[in-house]
C-alpha cells in the first residue's frame, strides 16, 4: 500500500494505475474530439470556397483590408516616436510578467501566500495551469 486519500481508501499501485489510465482514456477522448471538430470545420470551409459569392466578397475584403493598411502606414509615420515608446513598453511588460511568475512561483514554493491589489483594490492570484505536449 502507497498510502491512504482523503477519504481513507488506500492508494496502492493499483489505484494509480486506474488513475492513469482514466487520464488515458480522458486524453483519447479528447483526441478523437479534436478530429471530429477538425473533419466539420474543413466541410464547413469547403463549402465556403464553393460558394461563388462567398469569394467575390472575401476579394473585396482583400482589396478594403489592402487599402486599410496603406492608411494605418501613413498615419504611423507620424507616430514613429510614439510607436518606439509602444515597443518598449511590450518589451518592459514581458520582462515584468516573467519576473511577476518567477516570484510568485518562488513564494509559493516557500509556503507563502501571493496576491496583488490593483488601483481599484481588486485582488490577484496566481493561476497555474498544466499543459501536455507532444515529446
Amino acid at each position: 500500500m502507497l498510502g491512504a486519500n482523503a477519504q481513507g481508501s488506500p492508494v496502492g499501485e493499483n489505484n494509480f494505475l486506474k488513475y492513469m489510465q482514466d487520464i488515458q482514456e480522458i486524453f483519447n477522448r479528447m483526441q478523437e474530439i479534436k478530429k471530429k471538430q477538425k473533419d466539420i470545420r474543413s466541410a464547413y470551409k469547403e463549402s465556403l470556397e464553393a460558394s461563388l459569392e462567398y469569394k467575390e466578397i472575401n476579394d473585396k475584403i482583400k482589396t478594403l483590408r489592402e487599402r486599410k493598411k496603406q492608411i494605418e502606414n501613413i498615419t504611423k509615420e507620424s507616430f514613429s516616436a510614439e510607436f518606439t515608446k509602444l515597443d518598449d513598453f511590450k518589451i518592459d511588460l514581458e520582462s515584468d510578467s516573467v519576473m511577476l511568475s518567477d516570484i510568485a512561483l518562488n513564494k509559493l514554493m516557500k509556503g507563502e501566500t501571493v496576491q496583488v491589489v490593483d488601483e481599484y483594490n481588486n485582488s490577484y492570484e496566481p493561476l497555474f495551469t498544466v499543459k501536455f505536449k507532444k515529446t
